[in-house]
């Protein structure tokens, strides 16, 4: 019987931050220029080889990323600091950088293996804009309680129905998904932070709750008006969705 000796293609696996703002979102487009695209480009230019990157999740235009999982595999082999650094060198001008390699086996699937998605919102909660946070907060005016949010935001964790949180673009199957942490913190006087978690999330899901949560926190909807939104299914009921240059995917957990 004849054996089969093919060596696997070595894997490896990245985790990344990135400013989204330049880009259309993770996911190579048409319409603009992605973060999935800049990695190509850039690793084609030391590695000679035609690569796909594969993520844990997709970012939508504007959405940055503080550790986003990403793999690939080569033809030949690197030592993964040696493409950490090189990716490091040529994506610098498309503000990616690759915070940390590694080799991973075969078997490793950024998108599958994943066990779940953490994302990070963050508000500038104060009547003067910022010089130094515009690009990467939502700025709000109005004084936040965030006790009342947090406590709203409890309604989500669980397994739900989310049509009303989810865009009217969204190609998501179903909109029953599970959400298994949040939370909404004032970490300084001037800056609010949310924290969700979930297996999975639908498109825009995370901007349309944290829309939902500063309607609760401005005080123009209270906690029975959120699990109202919660029921109803329709996105119509459901707040603006917040802007995307305050989200940011956090990080993967396997």
């Amino acid at each position: 019987m004849e054996q089969n000796n093919t060596v696997p293609m070595p894997r490896y696996k990245l985790t990344i931050e990135y400013n989204g703002s330049g880009f259309v979102g993770w996911q190579r487009q048409r319409n603009g220029p992605s973060v999935q695209v800049a990695l190509e480009n850039a690793i084609s230019k030391f590695s000679d080889e035609k690569i796909s990157f594969v993520a844990a999740g997709r970012t939508d235009a504007g959405v940055h990323a503080l550790g986003m999982v990403v793999h690939f595999d080569m033809e030949k082999y690197m030592p993964a600091a040696v493409i950490q650094g090189a990716l490091n060198y040529h994506a610098r001008s498309d503000k990616i950088a690759i915070i940390a390699a590694e080799e991973v086996s075969p078997e490793f699937h950024a998108r599958f293996s994943a066990k779940s998605r953490m994302y990070f919102y963050k508000i500038l909660n104060r009547r003067a804009p910022s010089a130094i946070h515009d690009g990467f907060v939502w700025h709000i005016k109005p004084k936040l309680d965030t006790v009342a949010m947090h406590e709203a935001a409890q309604l989500l964790v669980g397994k739900h129905d989310f049509a009303s949180f989810r865009s009217v673009h969204c190609q998501a199957k179903s909109s029953i998904k599970t959400i298994e942490m949040v939370s909404v913190e004032a970490v300084r006087d001037d800056i609010v932070e949310l924290f969700i978690e979930a297996p999975s999330f639908m498109r825009n899901q995370v901007r349309i709750i944290m829309g939902c949560l500063v309607k609760v926190g401005i005080g123009d909807w209270q906690k029975e008006d959120l699990q109202k939104v919660i029921d109803a299914r329709s996105r119509l009921l459901a707040a603006q969705t917040a802007p995307a240059h305050g989200l940011y995917f956090y990080c993967a957990k396997y």
